[in-house]
């Protein structure tokens, strides 16, 4: 894979290309995978590098106007989304995770994927403005090939997961009715077999002459014809200014749903309110799963819950493929409640005195309690001696191969405890409870929504300002879904958990919610341009040439974690391209053979 630096080209170099993509992240890098071998010859311009730098990672900066902004959220999103990027900060990123970086997103995520379901598609009348232009069977196709990108097993996230487990009657479970299993697999990375799939590291390793990669190249403007109506070229800065100017066929912007608005908006050469925006919808209808804890279960509980919905291996090709199982409203339910798609899983919670926390607090030397941290260390010295082994194993020392058979093995036969070395990066924690953690879509809303700040960045470009509405319905979907797990827990006689507060009561605005870092919706999906930014084939309405990728184009976003649907619609967006590409080069091989 050619990767090179813009910084180290010629400064105001013209760079030519059929097709650009803008974003290395995962959506982008799946759109340039499918072109490998093709004789398209594929540009990925990325504004970060292979690893992560302060520089870069200040891009990300935005205004935050909207939620979530009290004081209990704030703290949740730090201990929440700081656990899984070393270079995301509160203070820049008040709303949103993103990472400049080859790779985007993959360096910060748990891995975790599912594919929406039907209900997700549909047009919902207690649900305004929900209907995808498409249905699901007509995606399916795609979702399969997505799911070897990712590494993953049979694509199977609901109640037939018991038969390909090869139960012939599956635990006895809630009312379908009501309640319905609900399944995610989780990512594993090809090249270390104790993480999860990272994007970057894996797409340098390809062996792809046609696909040239150029990191520090943020795009500072799309250019057009004159009329507006055809994409042109991008021009492209390096942090330190130095400017180039990249020509193409087509361009994808794979940018994440935060900047993909920003670009469209920022570019006002031809259109004075942003290309793609003529019915002001550039940017609106953002949005984002709202997450919360809706309970517990008792620490005695936790054996018999953590078999029951903890995590599952399948043995599919070779390798063992891991799944987690969590519970989700039936349509029926839904549509009788009036209720958003959501879902429930349970999360090991650990406990104060933990070793490996208090280690962590004392070496930062911000331990609140130093003694009773070092009292929690001395007690524990069997956890810390299997960490020290985890650590061993996780070196240089063993070959791969070795240490790939060991995990499978150990996934085979221990899931629970193998996801917990992937979550805690093999550093094993003393657990007090199992929570129950929801995530729920969140409704269309014009008025939620991305626009450009006064403030400006390092290359002078408007940052993002994010006014993000959470929804009242997904709280209180989300609250009622709690309930129901509680009363047919007990009906069919497994442990119940215990509802927080803000359930039992019903208080559904006072429950701690943030932001899930699944940014979607800003440049919303649909075949009437009056309703949506890109049609559903994912070009922009009225720009020929241009076209967007990522969940900034989902309609609705589903409860489950978007990667899956993500490099789903990348995999038919690229199939798209290679038509429109061809069609452009064959009639251009015409004209040149008639001028001759």
């Amino acid at each position: 894979m050619r990767v090179e630096n813009l910084a180290e080209l010629a400064a105001n170099a013209t760079i030519d290309a059929d097709l650009v993509i803008v974003g290395g992240g995962p959506a982008g890098l799946t759109i340039a995978r499918e072109f490998i071998g093709s004789p398209i010859q594929v540009l990925v311009l990325e504004s970060g590098q292979l690893t992560e730098t302060p520089r870069a990672t200040d891009l990300n900066t935005v205004e935050s106007i909207g939620e979530p902004k009290g004081e209990a959220e704030i703290r949740r999103r730090i201990e929440w989304h700081g656990a899984g990027s070393s270079s995301w900060s509160q203070q820049a990123q008040p709303y949103g995770v993103r990472c400049r970086v080859l790779g985007g997103s993959s360096h910060a995520w748990a891995g975790k994927v599912a594919a929406f379901d039907s209900t997700d598609f549909a047009k919902r009348d207690w649900i305004p403005y929900s209907g995808w232009p498409f249905t699901l069977e007509s995606l399916t196709p795609f979702i399969d090939r997505a799911a070897v990108t990712l590494n993953l097993g049979p694509n199977c996230y609901d109640s037939e997961f018991w038969s390909l487990l090869g139960l012939k009657t599956p635990p006895a479970g809630p009312d379908p009715q009501l309640l319905r299993s609900f399944f995610w697999q989780i990512a594993r990375s090809r090249l270390d077999s104790g993480d999860i799939m990272r994007f970057g590291p894996e797409f340098v390793t390809l062996d792809a002459p046609n696909v040239r990669v150029l990191v520090t190249a943020t795009v500072t403007s799309i250019d057009t014809n004159a009329e507006g109506s055809a994409f042109d070229g991008l021009e492209v800065s390096t942090i330190d200014g130095v400017r180039s100017r990249v020509r193409a066929k087509a361009a994808v912007l794979a940018a994440s749903a935060i900047e993909n608005p920003r670009l469209l908006l920022a570019s006002t050469k031809t259109h004075s309110l942003g290309l793609g925006n003529a019915h002001d919808l550039v940017g609106r209808f953002l949005m984002d799963h709202l997450g919360t804890k809706v309970g517990a279960y008792k620490a005695a509980d936790c054996p018999e819950i953590g078999k029951r919905f903890g995590f599952y291996s399948i043995r599919h090709q070779g390798q063992a493929h891991i799944y987690m199982h969590g519970m989700t409203p039936s349509r029926e339910l839904q549509e009788r409640e009036s209720l958003n798609n959501c879902a429930l899983y349970m999360l090991e919670e650990w406990a104060p005195d933990d070793p490996w926390g208090a280690i962590r607090r004392l070496a930062g030397r911000n331990s609140d309690k130093p003694l009773s941290d070092m009292l929690a260390v001395a007690s524990s010295p069997g956890l810390l001696l299997k960490g020290v082994a985890m650590r061993a194993f996780e070196s240089n020392v063993l070959p791969e191969s070795f240490k790939r058979s060991v995990v499978n093995a150990v996934i085979n036969q221990f899931p629970n405890f193998a996801v917990r070395e992937f979550r805690t990066r093999s550093l094993p924690h003393k657990l007090k409870s199992i929570a129950v953690e929801g995530i729920a879509e969140q409704r269309p809303n014009p008025d939620s929504r991305i626009t450009l700040s006064d403030k400006k960045d390092a290359l002078g470009m408007p940052i993002a300002r994010v006014d993000w509405r959470g929804d009242h319905d997904a709280r209180r979907s989300l609250a009622r879904l709690g309930q129901h797990l509680q009363t047919e827990s007990i009906r069919i006689d497994i442990p119940a958990p215990q509802l927080d507060d803000w359930v039992i009561e019903e208080r559904h605005d006072d429950g701690i919610f943030i932001d899930s870092a699944h940014t979607a919706g800003t440049t919303r999906m649909s075949d009437d341009p009056r309703q949506g930014v890109v049609d559903q084939n994912c070009r922009v309405h009225g720009v020929a040439g241009l076209y967007v990728a990522g969940a900034s184009v989902f309609p609705t976003s589903g409860h489950a974690n978007p990667t899956l649907m993500i490099l789903a619609l990348a995999t038919r967006l690229a199939d798209r391209i290679k038509l429109d590409l061809g069609r452009q080069i064959d009639v251009a091989s015409h004209a040149d053979a008639a001028g001759n």
